[in-house]
């Protein structure tokens, strides 16, 4: 397994645990000011890079770990 690879996943959950914190501050942002649309877009972006930082590199922990097993 590429080491490349394992690191450059763990710079991408940082990166989308960076973005997640920032969509979610602007999501309590538009909910203080009543602007329905952006609360919905905020929160939508918040959990998709949520799930972004954590499932993903999860996903290639249990792939990385299914090709070491088969050798």
């Amino acid at each position: 397994v590429n080491v490349l690879m394992g690191s450059s996943m763990g710079i991408f959950s940082v990166l989308m645990l960076a973005f997640c914190l920032y969509f979610t501050l602007t999501y309590f942002e538009y909910l203080k000011q009543g602007d329905k649309r952006l609360v919905k877009q905020s929160k939508l972006f918040a959990v998709i890079t949520l799930f972004l930082a954590l499932g993903v590199p999860a996903i290639y922990r249990i792939y990385t770990y299914y090709l070491t097993i088969s050798d």
